[in-house]
């Protein structure tokens, strides 16, 4: 046998050998996997954190109409709003009140971050309620 021979068939052996594939996919695999549970980790976190901005406007404007003794000015329905919002951990929104044509108004806006580690993103959340 000669040595273009043996070459080609030590070539061929080493295109056959299994071994450490497994670990290249995982090499391959990991990080999307790792990317997609941050993400939906996120993902949670911002759903959480607009429906408490969305509960606590609601119970804001109801307190305006109904509870007048413990809203009694737009201050005290402000400061209401932000004592019944549940993500303040996670972040500190805006709250403003007011008195329109439809009964008692309460807005809020606030920006959640994502932070991607080299990269960051923020996506606006607001929240209207009004309680005649």
């Amino acid at each position: 046998m000669d040595a273009n021979g043996l070459i080609m068939r030590k070539l061929i052996a080493t295109f056959r050998d299994a071994r450490g594939s497994t670990a290249i996919e995982f090499a391959i695999l990991s990080p999307v996997f790792i990317g997609l549970i941050v993400s939906m980790l996120y993902m949670c976190m911002l759903l959480f954190v607009a429906s408490s901005l969305h509960f606590a406007v609601e119970d804001a404007a109801r307190c305006a109409s109904v509870k007048t003794a413990i809203c009694t000015d737009n201050a005290s329905t402000q400061t209401y709003a932000l004592s019944h919002f549940n993500a303040s951990s996670i972040l500190t929104p805006t709250f403003v009140a007011s008195t329109p044509a439809c009964g008692h108004s309460v807005t809020a806006s606030a920006s959640f971050a994502f932070d991607f580690g080299l990269s960051r993103a923020t996506v606006p959340i607001s929240a209207a309620a009004c309680f005649p």
